[in-house]
């Protein structure tokens, strides 16, 4: 059974396919048809919709896509459709920007614009433009061009909170999501099967008991399994409501992330400790993609494509993998075997991923660099053609540790052995660096396809490492340069009191 908020109706479904996805739910089921369906496989955003969930006892909104959303991960949580935004006879403010800046034509796209920008107006209600940007990113408008609907945005944005029926209905909202029960039975339509477990304990011993079952977390990637390729998933274990697998936390040597966290939560953490990984971040997918998807997820897809697994392949981050009651660690680089293929074994999930953070260098000579590279058609919500990450220790110019690992350039993320042996122990120079580009390019056999030639990926790995040294050549030059003019000003005060 699944127990929700409808704006402010309480839903109680049970005879309704585990398959099912929110998109479908809402024209089929419900006929509301203001969402709508572009492409089904969560690149345009015309699916958009809004979830309302209690995190830790506040109301927090997030922008999905309704068609990657199954409708079991609606438990608990309060979902807004482009029609719950109308307040009597009144446009909702965000309605009446997008009429105020001529942002509609076909319209087509426009509920699904609307539904970010209402999640942007109560996430960030002082929004700048590079905030509008990225919470349009995932939105794809066709024939009305964007400048009048980020003028839309921008229109919104405002130093107090929007307040509109929503803000107005915040504790009672809250109240209802509350006495709502996250445990909930089984739910069941023919032979097809959703369960929701709320503990890791109840997660594993599931998975024992149905090993052929698939986990859901975003379903960002496995709902399209239903919507782009019609099969149906037998038996589905919605793992959304395992609170302690969603916490990201630090010790002193590492960040810990439990694999269900969502990617867009991981970003401060992330780039607090390597920039580059929160750059990275907000080129992943969408902003309704990351608000869903999960780092767990990303890694166990074991796509030679996915963002994540060579940054945490060049970090040198661990897994820790749970069967039952038995729990080992294994190193990511050793987790993927081949294609689609790695080392968990049946029932075993990801529990959390283990991430060292940068060595505590300030007392001696070595540095600690870390670059990631993300090459892609576009700039925003699209896969890589190529994906690298450099992590390196130097000390008194001299390689002494280099982790390079790329994503796009085989059958698996993997490291480039030949570089990093040609790289360590040598000057960190350019005739190093030309000389690891060689073997570099005899580390992979990459493949040709739509996104990229063999050729094209092998030459602008190469020139990824290039780039990579030329940035950190730049950035010792700027500290030394730093360095030398504070000296020079200490020097010119003291003589001038002297």
């Amino acid at each position: 059974m699944i127990t929700f908020l409808l704006n402010q109706t309480l839903k109680r479904e049970t005879n309704i396919s585990p398959n099912m996805t929110v998109l479908n739910y809402l024209r089929t089921e419900l006929h509301k048809t203001g969402t709508k369906e572009g492409c089904g496989s969560g690149d345009c955003g015309a699916c958009t919709v809004v979830l309302g969930e209690l995190v830790d006892g506040k109301l927090q909104y997030r922008s999905v896509n309704s068609c990657l959303t199954f409708v079991s991960s609606l438990h608990g949580k309060q979902l807004i459709t482009v029609e719950d935004l109308k307040n009597k006879q009144s446009l909702h403010p965000v309605q009446q920007a997008l009429v105020d800046f001529h942002g509609s034509q076909c319209g087509y796209c426009t509920p699904g614009f609307i539904m970010s920008m209402f999640a942007l107006s109560k996430n960030k209600p002082s929004a700048d433009k590079e905030d509008v940007m990225e919470s349009l990113a995932g939105n794809l408008c066709r024939c009305t061009g964007y400048r009048p609907i980020v003028d839309a945005a921008l229109s919104l944005s405002s130093d107090q909170p929007l307040l509109d029926q929503f803000a107005e209905l915040e504790q009672q909202t809250t109240a209802k999501l509350e006495k709502i029960e996250s445990k909930t039975a089984p739910l069941v339509l023919g032979n097809l099967t959703s369960f929701s477990p709320t503990t890791t304990d109840e997660l594993a011993e599931l998975y024992e008991r149905h090993p052929k079952a698939k986990l859901v977390a975003g379903g960002t990637d496995l709902a399209l399994e239903v919507t782009q390729f019609h099969r149906e998933i037998e038996t589905l274990i919605n793992v959304t409501g395992v609170a302690d697998m969603k916490t990201i936390r630090e010790t002193e040597q590492d960040i810990v992330i439990g694999a269900n966290m969502p990617l867009s939560d991981c970003y401060a953490t992330l780039a607090k400790y390597y920039p580059d990984f929160g750059h990275l971040l907000h080129r992943f997918a969408s902003l309704q993609v990351r608000n869903q998807g999960t780092i767990g997820g990303n890694v166990a897809n074991a796509s030679p494509i996915g963002d994540t697994p060579p940054l945490l392949i060049a970090l040198n981050a661990r897994l820790k993998l749970r069967k039952g009651q038995q729990v080992r660690e294994v190193q990511i680089d050793e987790y993927f075997i081949n294609y689609k293929v790695t080392v968990q074994q049946e029932s075993e999930f990801i529990e959390q991923i283990i991430i060292p953070k940068p060595d505590d260098l300030e007392n001696n000579n070595d540095q600690q660099f870390f670059s990631a590279y993300k090459l892609s058609k576009r700039i925003d919500d699209d896969i890589s053609a190529v994906c690298g990450a450099f992590n390196f220790t130097i000390e008194n110019d001299v390689v002494v540790d280099a982790r390079v690992a790329f994503g796009g350039m085989a059958a698996t993320p993997k490291r480039a052995d030949l570089c990093e042996k040609a790289l360590i122990g040598k000057a960190w120079d350019k005739a190093t660096v030309e000389a690891a580009m060689v073997k570099l390019a005899e580390d992979f056999e990459p493949l040709s396809d739509f996104r990229a030639s063999k050729e094209y990926r092998s030459k602008t790995a190469c020139n990824m490492l290039l780039r990579f040294f030329l940035e950190q050549q730049t950035k010792v030059m700027s500290q030394q340069n730093s360095n030398n003019f504070k000296q020079h000003s200490i020097e010119t005060r003291v003589t001038s009191y002297v």
